[in-house]
């Protein structure tokens, strides 16, 4: 599988000497590149994490593979994962992996190795979405030169921003998907309440994300005095767009309801008027269902501020591997200093 950047992002025609290992780490799947031109990313394979026991292991996995041995030998590479980067030693929170760095670059024989969190990638890579990579929900019209907030749900609940810097930009290393759930009316008091039986913290991540979806679920059926049934995130996300089942619905209704929320809670505190984007592994796959859902609704509803929220775009990420846009301007930016 061959993907690529917009031509605006490409800066040379001539192809590396040798191509540069690209990957996107997260609690569930590992997606590779190799990276043979600028923007230009070929043998994309997406292994799951669960049948490997190391990351060193799906790393030598996919250096195996014939299609990978054709392209040549990469000397350098950058891996963005779902966890924060901190020193040298990683350990996931969504995941069972660890490992410490400079160990895995030199197990890989790579001459560089950058890893740093995905949803700082992903938000390195705004700027080089084109307009058929994203989709606007609502109203509102992007300013430029002003900052651009950036989250979404999958395993778990990353955040980020990019914050204009001269003529580029700076992205945030943030954890912001473990801030305190936040409930906006009482049917998420009464979801929260539940949620309090099984933990003590509750954060945002608890709920948006797979794992929440699940939450939601059954404090939903405890709620209405149901019993919940044994089934995961997609099966109720699959029951609700099919319009199957009017619990699963409102699962649906409340998780967007509450990404809305914290969507706008981030545009406020970045002062994100260059618009919000949503990525992640669950909304893109809701396509038309998040678009009619309250999630707008939800994101401008701010009191007083709701003039402002107005004004301020949202849009889902729909490109297939956005991190490797960020990845790959992150690596070019150590090889070239």
């Amino acid at each position: 599988m061959t993907a690529s950047l917009p031509e605006t992002a490409v800066s040379a025609a001539d192809r590396y000497d040798q191509p540069r290992l690209l990957a996107d780490v997260g609690g569930t799947n590992a997606r590779f590149a190799l990276e043979t031109t600028p923007g230009q990313f070929e043998a994309v394979e997406v292994l799951a994490g669960a049948d490997y026991a190391t990351l060193g292991d799906a790393v030598r996995a996919y250096l195996a593979l014939p299609q990978v041995l054709e392209l040549g030998k990469a000397r350098h590479a950058a891996i963005a994962i779902a966890n924060p980067v901190e020193g040298d030693q990683i350990r996931m929170t969504n995941h069972h992996w660890q490992f410490s760095i400079e160990a895995l670059r030199q197990e890989a024989g790579l001459e560089t190795l950058l890893v740093v969190n995905d949803f700082y990638a992903l938000a390195r890579s705004l700027p080089h979405l084109k307009e058929n990579d994203k989709v606007q929900v609502g109203g509102g019209t992007a300013r430029s030169g002003v900052p651009l907030g950036l989250l979404g749900a999958g395993t778990g609940l990353g955040v980020s921003g990019l914050i204009p810097a001269g003529n580029s930009w700076t992205a945030l290393s943030s954890e912001g998907g473990h801030v305190g759930f936040s409930p906006a009316n009482e049917l998420e008091v009464a979801i929260l309440q539940f949620a309090w039986r099984e933990f003590e913290h509750v954060s945002a991540e608890r709920f948006l994300s797979g794992a929440g979806v699940e939450l939601i679920y059954r404090a939903l059926a405890d709620h209405h005095g149901q019993a919940p049934e044994a089934i995961d995130a997609p099966e109720i996300s699959r029951r609700a767009m099919a319009g199957e089942c009017a619990l699963s619905n409102e699962v649906l209704e409340v998780f967007c309801g509450m990404l809305g929320c914290a969507a706008g809670n981030l545009a406020v505190t970045l002062g994100a008027q260059g618009g919000v984007y949503i990525g992640g592994g669950i909304v893109p796959r809701l396509g038309e269902r998040f678009a009619q859902s309250c999630f707008r609704s939800r994101f401008e509803r701010k009191g007083r501020f709701s003039a402002y929220l107005s004004q301020v775009p949202t849009y889902v990420i729909t490109a297939d591997y956005p991190a490797f846009l960020g990845v790959s301007a992150i690596l070019s930016e150590k090889l070239s200093a």
